[in-house]
């Protein structure tokens, strides 16, 4: 008996099954576009203005670090209400470090006071999550409430430390982790964006020969290097963007002033990466990483997606619990220290109503709330998608209450549309 020859259908798959491509990112990179295209439309061409995407970049930073975070409580079917409560903490600690404490022991300008500043704050950030997954997982109380509990709590023990003050001017060598005080210049961000590419290609090029090795089926050579290419595109046009920001004229000849020189004519100069996107971009990869590629990121997907299951099989999933939320507070620390720093001081206003921004981020970025799914690219995406949202609707003179509608209105339409689009698919609602 002949067998039929295969449809064409069989013979050639799509080019989107080809590459591969997940539909859902590829949907938010749209909407993305799309955000930027309205709003420089409506604002004459402003939007998408190399300051105002230098400006957008630093100000998705502090929420998108966190949104990493907040992938891994939401994948084990935890909330953490508290981060922004906890990030106003951390950065009350380090501003009264750098402020009323290190300076009095070490004097004024002792390049010790930064690194001593962010350790501290990072500590407490790490003791403060540990806790709250100690009450979570040891003390069986749902995370919803511990919590909400925090977020009352932590933003009032802030105030007390800080006795209710601003908190400034803060150390000069800590506001180079805010953005636009600490950038690295044009040289440098071609030499990182040209390393940040091969990095790109030889993940790629890894996950590839991991797939042959364990005899998976994998992409053409073709949809291959197309992914090379469109990474490598994306990582050196970003960096464009960056260096095509020019530091004003004014400030430039005060900084010559400074040094007792005269600025000669002509001459100018470009900000370059903000050392802050790097630090989001460093501690993108070790999520990433750390989510696929170790022992500890397949416990927590694992638990995610049938906690009983991860407890029968021998997953301590109390002690994980623990080491989640401390990551969180960790990671909490970090915004801190990039929010403060951008900010050139402590407010007790600091973080506020970010515990939402951060949980809609993930949540835009594909994270499920039923567990066991959710990616820390999907995450960033989602911030960068909130806060181009909100920048574009306070350039355009939108009122605040109304940016905080649209933004809950997004929400929600963004869990809708994923429990549709997995409704279609199959996957778990």
């Amino acid at each position: 008996m002949t067998k039929s020859a295969p449809s064409s259908a069989q013979a050639k798959p799509s080019l989107f099954k080809s590459l591969e491509i997940d539909t859902r990112l590829l949907g938010m990179i749209g909407a993305f576009v799309a955000i930027c295209l309205v709003f420089n439309v409506i604002t004459d061409g402003r939007f998408l203005t190399p300051r105002n995407l230098f400006n957008l970049t630093i100000q998705t930073v502090s929420v998108a670090i966190m949104a990493t975070g907040m992938v891994f409580v939401i994948v084990t079917r935890h909330i953490d209400l508290s981060v922004g409560a906890l990030l106003a903490t951390c950065s009350a600690v380090m501003g009264v470090m750098q402020v009323q404490l290190l300076p009095q022991f070490l004097g004024l300008g002792n390049p010790l006071i930064a690194p001593l500043a962010v350790l501290a704050g990072l500590l407490a950030g790490a003791v403060i999550g540990a806790f709250n997954g100690w009450l979570i997982g040891y003390q069986r109380i749902p995370a919803f409430i511990v919590t909400l509990g925090g977020l009352l709590v932590w933003r009032n023990v802030g105030w007390y430390l800080t006795d209710g003050q601003t908190l400034g001017p803060l150390d000069k060598n800590f506001l180079l982790l805010g953005g636009v005080e600490g950038t690295i210049g044009a040289t440098a961000s071609w030499i990182a964006g040209v390393l940040f590419s091969v990095v790109a290609i030889w993940a790629i090029w890894r996950a590839r020969r991991a797939k042959i090795a364990h005899a998976f089926p994998v992409k053409p050579l073709w949809a291959e290097g197309a992914l090379m290419a469109i990474s490598v595109v994306a990582i050196l046009g970003f960096v464009a963007i960056m260096n095509s920001y020019q530091v004003p004229l004014g400030r430039l000849k005060r900084e010559f002033a400074a040094r007792g020189e005269v600025l000669p004519d002509g001459y100018t100069e470009v900000y370059g990466l903000p050392i802050s996107v790097l630090i989001l971009i460093i501690i993108a990869i070790a999520m990433t990483i750390l989510a696929r590629r170790t022992r500890l990121g397949r416990y927590i997907f694992a638990t995610g997606g049938n906690p009983d299951a991860a407890e029968l099989s021998g997953i301590n999933t109390r002690l994980l619990t623990v080491k989640i939320f401390a990551l969180m507070g960790v990671l909490c620390a970090l915004s801190a220290m990039v929010a403060q720093a951008r900010l050139a001081n402590h407010t007790n206003d600091i973080g506020t109503l970010d515990e939402l921004r951060v949980i809609a981020a993930a949540v835009i970025g594909g994270t499920a709330l039923a567990g066991g799914i959710g990616t820390i690219y999907g995450a960033i995406l989602g911030a960068l998608i909130m806060q181009s949202l909100q920048s574009g609707m306070a350039m355009v003179g939108v009122d605040a209450p109304f940016q905080n509608i649209v933004v809950g209105a997004v929400l929600v339409l963004a869990v809708w549309i994923d429990i549709q689009y997995r409704k279609r698919t199959g996957e778990k609602v």
